[in-house]
This record gives C-alpha cells, sequence and structure tokens, in this order.
C-alpha cells in the first residue's frame, strides 16, 4: 500500500562555517575524495566552533499528500535554508530528507532563468527541468503568458525584464507546470499588490487541486488564508507545528514582539537615499518621548515620529508610514501630502523630523506593524510597502470604549468609537 506522505525529513542539520570559500564545480578528483570528504563533513559537524553557524539544528517532520504547510518564523530561523535543502540546492550536514514526487520551486526571484534567454525560451527551460515534455509545456504555454501578463516582453531576453517581471514569470511557470510538490518562498513581496492578491488565488487553486504545497512567508494573512498546518522555526529549530493554523499564528505573534519597544533606529547605511535617508521611526508622545507599549486605544498623546536626512530636494517626494495589523494585512497608509497642499508640511536639505497624530479610538486591540513608505509621486519608490523597509512594532489593549457592553476585543480589524444619535421627525 502506497504511503500517503509527500515529504518526510528526519534530525536534519545544517551547518554553514563563516567565512568558508564558496565550492567549485565538480571534477572526477572530486568525485573520487566524495566519500573522504562525507567523513570530513561529519566529523566538523561534530564539532561545531566559533566559526559555524548552525542554520538548522535537528529538524524532523512529515507533510502528507496534498496538505499546505506554512513555514513562519523571524529572519535568520532556518526557513529559507529548510526549502533550499528541499530544492537540493545545498546539501545537509546531517540527516535524511525523502521526497514522493516531482518537485517544482520558487525560492528566489529568476531561480533557473538564464538571463540570455528570451521569456518564451525560459519557460521551455523550466519546463524540462521539472521533468515535463514538450507538448505538455506547450500545452500550458499560453495559460502562463496570460498569467504573468508579459506578452508583449516574451521574446525579450529576461536580462532586461524588472524584477516585478521577473517574479511575475517565475511565479506563473513553478504554479502552471503542476508539480506534486511546490516549494514556495517569500518571493510574492517583489510584486505589486494587484499582482500578489492574482497570486494567492492560484496558491489556493493549486492548494485545492491536491498537490503539496511548503509555503514560507511573513504574510500572516495569506498563511492563514490558503494553509491547513503550520510550523513554527526558531534559531534553526521547530517551535511549534500543527493543524490549528490560526492557534500557531497568534502563538508566533506573541511570541515574537514581546521583548520589542516601539522603534527603529538606523545603525547602518542600508536605507540611504539622496532624497530621504531614514534616522529614526518610533511611536511617541507629544513632545517627542518613546512612548510604551502596550498603548490603549482611548490615548490621545500618540504620535507616529520620523527623522531623517534629505541630500536632494525633489517636490515628488511622498513619506509616510503604512499601519498592518497582527495577520500583516495592511490597515492603511499615510503620507506628508495627503492633506491640502497648503497643509503640507516644508520640508528642507538636511535634518527633517515629522510626526503624525494617531488618533484615538481606531485600532483594535491587538499587535501592529508600522512601515515606512514613501518614494517620487508616480515615478519610482524609495520605500515600498511590499519591500523590507523600517519598521516597528507596538500592542493596543484597552481603552476600546466607555460603553458597559464594551470591554474586550472587538470583532474586525478596527474599533473605531462612532457617534449615534436618534432621528426624529415631527
Amino acid at each position: 500500500m502506497m504511503s500517503n506522505v509527500a515529504i518526510k525529513v528526519e534530525n536534519l542539520s545544517k551547518v554553514y562555517t563563516i567565512g568558508a570559500r564558496r565550492e567549485q564545480y565538480p571534477t572526477l578528483r572530486g568525485a573520487l575524495t566524495s566519500g573522504f570528504k562525507q567523513f570530513m563533513k561529519l566529523q566538523a559537524f561534530r564539532q561545531i566552533g566559533n566559526n559555524s553557524l548552525k542554520a538548522l539544528d535537528d529538524v524532523s517532520f512529515e507533510v502528507k499528500h496534498g496538505d499546505v504547510l506554512g513555514i513562519i518564523g523571524r529572519n535568520g530561523a532556518g526557513k529559507s535554508t529548510l526549502l533550499k535543502l528541499l530544492s537540493h540546492i545545498t546539501e545537509p550536514s546531517q540527516g535524511r530528507i525523502s521526497l514522493y514526487g516531482r518537485v517544482g520551486s520558487l525560492l528566489e526571484v529568476g531561480t533557473g532563468f538564464h538571463p540570455e534567454l528570451t521569456g518564451r525560451d525560459n519557460i521551455y527551460l523550466n519546463g524540462a527541468i521539472l521533468g515535463m515534455r514538450r507538448a505538455e509545456i506547450a500545452k500550458k504555454f499560453d495559460e502562463i503568458v496570460d498569467f504573468a501578463e508579459i506578452d508583449k516582453l516574451l521574446d525579450t531576453p529576461v536580462k532586461h525584464y524588472s524584477s516585478g517581471m521577473y517574479v511575475r514569470l517565475a511565479f506563473a511557470v513553478a504554479a502552471h507546470m503542476e508539480p506534486e510538490i511546490l516549494l514556495i518562498d517569500e518571493v510574492l513581496a517583489v510584486g505589486d499588490a494587484e499582482f500578489q492578491k492574482k497570486c494567492l488565488g492560484k496558491m489556493g487553486d493549486v492548494a485545492q487541486s491536491g498537490r503539496t504545497v511548503l509555503f514560507v512567508s511573513h504574510n500572516m494573512a495569506a498563511i492563514e488564508r490558503i494553509c491547513n498546518s503550520a510550523m513554527i522555526l526558531n534559531k534553526g529549530k521547530i517551535v511549534e507545528v500543527g493543524n490549528s493554523v490560526d492557534q500557531i499564528i497568534r502563538s508566533y505573534l506573541s511570541n515574537s514582539i514581546s521583548s520589542e519597544k516601539p522603534s527603529w533606529d538606523n545603525t547602518g547605511i542600508t536605507f540611504d537615499s539622496p532624497y530621504f535617508s531614514p534616522i529614526q521611526l518610533y511611536l511617541s508622545d507629544e513632545q517627542g518621548n518613546i512612548k510604551q507599549s502596550p498603548i490603549k486605544n482611548d490615548d490621545d498623546d500618540v504620535w507616529i515620529r520620523l527623522i531623517g536626512n534629505i541630500e536632494r530636494l525633489d517636490p515628488a517626494l511622498t513619506i509616510g508610514f503604512a499601519i498592518y495589523a497582527e495577520n500583516h494585512e495592511m490597515l492603511f497608509w499615510s503620507y506628508q501630502t495627503d492633506q491640502a497642499e497648503s497643509l503640507w508640511p516644508v520640508l528642507k536639505i538636511g535634518t527633517n523630523e515629522l510626526k503624525c497624530r494617531l488618533q484615538p479610538h481606531l485600532l483594535n486591540e491587538g499587535t501592529y506593524y508600522v512601515k515606512l513608505v514613501g518614494g517620487l509621486h508616480n515615478r519610482a519608490w524609495i520605500f515600498a510597502p511590499s519591500g523590507n523597509t523600517p519598521s516597528f512594532s507596538f500592542i493596543v489593549s484597552g481603552g476600546l470604549s466607555n460603553s458597559p457592553l464594551w470591554f474586550s476585543r472587538r470583532p474586525g480589524l478596527l474599533a473605531p468609537v462612532l457617534h449615534w444619535s436618534l432621528v426624529t421627525k415631527n
């Protein structure tokens, strides 16, 4: 009788040597000494020193055919390493992986694409890598092109594609070639909001078709929507795994922000831009002191404050923030240009400090994330909402309403206190 297991991982570990040279391409000599290398690798694993990093640590789990497993965890938890091991991009230091079915993966933008080949050629190339016959690829070809929306660039080398075009085509190929097992890393953030929605819909279709999916994402709403099981990774170890996706997400969120203060401070030059280089993004009172979390929903002295340097003035500069709920669904964003033009803050060369009052009686109880967003209006993003930008989190607890009926978390993402009155007619 055939097993229902699609993926079986046993005692999997991966150790990286910090500062190690990249391995050369395989040679005959390397093949002849592979046994010795494996022996030395085992010895190195047993003697992990200060110059080694254990990305995965004795991980074991099973995924059944047709399951959609969401993998969540903070940066550096080992999520991407796990998918690379499952995709045979890198080898484990210890342990065993058993895969029962053809595997398709979308781990990085443009993975497996040849930059000199056209979009058309790369569709056939990727299909062949997945083990598809040319006739099978041709049958899916028009559907892939329509989904990716790159028909006008189909015969252009992909090296000329933008990152958004790359991810459109890469996702379309991986999702439409129908591998039995599909591995997807956090790549949808590259696309625009409309395409992300389209991809999530397609992933939902894939999940319902009975294929096995492993989905790594920081988007808790997406995990909750399409996954029937979830796993938390932390420092290379499995913290929690099970079929109660909502419970696992809440466990992850409650533990991941408990020790963080509601502020972000720039400690490097990662986000430098001549138009705006952020120095600090934080929650404050009116005087500029950091506001301690949790805050109350009825607190009327809560401000989001942004400090940054400008070297080059541009009238198209819009700078502000986006607020996300605990499932990473965006609630709203706001720019310094929200009001009438006569009320816009006048930016200058040098250091600028902006503040925006967060009105009381708006947010529900829960965890919220503030991300820096901005760019040159209708020209280019500097800090895209879907990208990796400066951010912090804070908690709202209590102060929902003076009503004796509503003293705890209310249904919905927001909990505004609205004014009601009785309409009387003469």
